[in-house]
C-alpha cells in the first residue's frame, strides 16, 4: 500500500534536498552550512522548517551525544517523493497523459530536440530490458 506523500513548499523541499544529498544524519548546523542565498534564514527558521518536516513524516529527529545534538535523517526517500510529485503533476495538469505533458513542454519550449532524443533513448533502453 502506497503512503500518501504531501507536496512540500519550496522552503521545506530545499532542506530535504540537503538531507537527501548528505546520505547520513545531519545537524541543523550542517544544513545551515549548505544553504546558499538565505541570509535571512536564521537557526530559528531552519528549526521551524525541520519541525514541520518531522510532523509531516519526512524526516526523523534523534538526539545524540553528550550535548544532545539533534540529527535529522530522511524517512521518505527522494525517489518516493519524486514519484509522488510526478503522479500529482500528471493528474492535475495533463489528465494523466504523459504524451500530453511532453507535448506541452515541447510546444512551450521547455524542452528541446536534444532532450526529446534523450527521452527516446530512455524509452528504447527501457523497452529492451523487458
Amino acid at each position: 500500500m502506497k503512503k500518501d506523500i504531501v507536496h512540500l513548499p519550496n522552503s521545506e523541499l530545499e532542506l530535504m534536498l540537503i538531507i537527501w544529498e548528505a546520505e547520513e544524519p545531519v545537524t541543523r548546523a550542517d544544513i545551515e552550512a549548505k544553504l546558499e542565498g538565505h541570509d535571512n534564514w536564521g537557526p530559528t527558521t531552519v528549526l521551524k522548517f525541520l519541525s514541520r518536516l518531522v510532523e509531516k513524516g519526512f524526516i526523523n529527529c534523534e538526539s545524540q551525544g553528550w550535548r544532545q545534538m539533534n540529527r535529522y535523517s530522511p524517512i521518505i526517500s527522494e525517489e518516493e517523493y519524486l514519484a509522488s510529485e510526478s503522479r500529482s503533476v500528471l493528474g492535475r495538469f495533463v489528465g494523466r497523459s504523459v504524451t500530453g505533458m511532453v507535448a506541452n513542454l515541447y510546444e512551450n519550449r521547455s524542452i528541446d530536440d536534444k532532450e526529446l532524443d534523450e527521452l527516446q533513448a530512455f524509452i528504447d533502453a527501457t523497452r529492451r530490458k523487458k
